[in-house]
């Protein structure tokens, strides 16, 4: 018989939610961590003060460092550090025949200019990165799977809307204990409960990724990329060094010319060209001070007096602002902690919606098994790669924080290895998956999980004095609230985990089971 509209998008819906749902899951985890990025930051660099106004004493002491220590780079750069945390007052200069990799760095005190010896880490920034340009595979690879798996979300969202005619009546019926029921009752109430989010952050990440899904526009308009944006992001003025040596003004006079132009805003970022040559340039930006203005306002200096110079500012057309409102929308660089804290749990939300719609893929196929005892291989290998990713991404993540923590500080490539931790946990909760019983290794991954999580405050407070009850007493609330979180994570690891441990299946009769009858998974 010819299938109803329902049913096909059923088919439709279990499959485009299956096939990429893991890649769907880790991008959910890693990019809800994503959107307390800078508070990662701060976190796992916890020898960087919690003030984040540069004094005039500390402009001076980048001034001297630089004119000191980097006399004969090709070029200067002063990062200022972000109102969120995570970062300071960062010096660093470029040698010629360096690459940017190889420029050296050392980070200020914003207040003494004092310098500080800061852990090496990627901290947030590497979730950030990871939730759409994965890891170990090239970014070009990574983006076009990345971008495969968003369109399958966003037509297993609409096709989910149309299968469950009743989806709004069921997320009023919350259903406990009752197997298979309440596997679909917990997807239905965590995807309704933030769909118009799911929907929102899933077509405006495609439109961050537009142009490796379609790039014939670009090709058929300009000879490459770089014409393109040389196009729509027109660049400053360009100066070639004369060989005639001049000293470079005071970085703090550059500032205030700049906070001139703003109105008294602070630039975040200053990169000077050809310092000690006549010719030098400073390029100065500020923080995005327009919804949907994708760039920052730019200002750019003669760095030897801190004269403006002219340049012409780029005024985008209809498409390039749609364009830059879909990416604000998508990173929420414009939100300050309350909506900040509602994209994060619709992001949880997200997690739980994927990891669901993967655990009933497995509920429902059980009750269809000649023998579930012994079943097929594509059903234990779906199974497996349920348990090795659900779970271990997040002991990963879990790793990846405890890692910050217990290696030694000046341990070479303590970045990389810090990755190279949050993967190796991950790799062996997958083997783990594949070696133990399903229902064993449900629970020795979940009490891990929450063992790990439960470890970081604690691993925390050992081994800085930025512990929980220090943090909460001198109102430092970026460290308290991670640690909070951490806590609030292990526990809902260690309730899944113990709801799981009393559950005892109940055994359906072969003939019942052949009819289709409901068991409790």
């Amino acid at each position: 018989m010819k299938q109803s509209l329902r049913q096909s998008m059923a088919w439709l819906h279990t499959w485009a939610g299956l096939v990429p749902g893991w890649v769907l899951y880790v991008i959910f985890v890693f990019g809800s961590a994503a959107f307390f990025q800078h508070e990662i930051d701060a976190w796992m660099r916890p020898e960087l003060p919690s003030e984040t106004r540069v004094s005039p004493r500390a402009f001076a002491s980048a001034d001297a460092v630089l004119r000191a220590r980097a006399a004969g780079a090709e070029s200067w750069s002063v990062s200022l550090p972000d109102a969120r945390g995570g970062s300071a007052l960062d010096v660093s200069w470029q040698m010629p025949g360096q690459g940017r990799r190889e420029a050296t760095r050392i980070t200020l005190d914003p207040a003494t200019g004092a310098e500080i010896p800061v852990r090496e880490t990627r901290g947030g920034f590497f979730l950030y990165r990871f939730h759409f340009d994965l890891h170990f595979i090239s970014v070009m690879w990574a983006r076009y799977l990345v971008c495969v798996a968003a369109m399958a979300m966003l037509v297993a969202i609409l096709s989910g809307v149309v299968t469950h005619k009743k989806i709004f009546t069921d997320f009023f019926m919350l259903r406990f204990r009752k197997g298979q029921r309440s596997w679909l009752d917990a997807h239905n109430v965590t995807a309704v409960l933030a769909l118009p989010f799911h929907l929102m952050i899933t077509y405006t990440g495609l439109a961050t990724l537009l142009f490796t899904l379609m790039p014939w526009a670009i090709s058929a308009n300009f000879p490459d990329r770089q014409a393109f944006y040389a196009t729509t992001y027109p660049q400053g003025p360009e100066r070639e060094a004369s060989g005639e040596a001049t000293p470079v003004a005071p970085i703090g006079q550059m500032i205030a010319k700049a906070q001139g132009q703003w109105g008294g805003a602070m630039p975040t970022y200053l990169s000077i060209e050809n310092p000690g040559d006549k010719a030098a340039m400073a390029t100065l930006y500020t923080a995005k001070s327009e919804w949907g203005n994708g760039r920052s306002d730019t200002v750019y200096l003669d760095a030897t007096n801190a004269a403006l110079l002219p340049s012409t500012p780029a005024t985008p057309g209809r498409a390039t602002a749609t364009h830059r409102v879909m990416v604000d929308l998508h990173t929420a660089w414009f939100a300050g902690y309350g909506l900040r804290w509602l994209y994060f749990l619709s992001g949880l939300g997200g997690v739980a919606m994927a990891a669901t719609g993967l655990c009933l893929w497995c509920v429902k196929r059980r009750l269809k098994l000649p023998d579930p005892s012994r079943p097929h291989f594509g059903f234990r290998l779906v199974e497996r790669l349920n348990i090795g990713f659900i779970t271990g991404a997040p002991i990963g993540i879990a790793i990846y924080f405890l890692a910050n923590r217990l290696l030694p500080v000046a341990m070479a490539r303590h970045a990389d290895w810090e990755i190279n931790a949050l993967f190796i946990a991950w790799g062996g909760t997958l083997v783990w998956a594949f070696l133990r019983q399903p229902r064993r290794a449900w629970l020795e991954t979940l009490t891990a999980a929450a063992t790990l999580y439960a470890a970081i405050p604690l691993i925390n407070a050992a081994t800085t004095p930025r512990g929980l009850a220090p943090s909460l007493m001198a109102g430092d609330w970026t460290f308290a609230s991670f640690d909070l979180v951490m806590l609030a994570l292990a526990a809902g690891f260690a309730f899944t985990g113990w709801t799981l441990a009393r559950h005892k299946p109940r055994q359906i009769p072969a003939r019942k089971r052949r009819s289709g009858g409901e068991a409790t998974a």
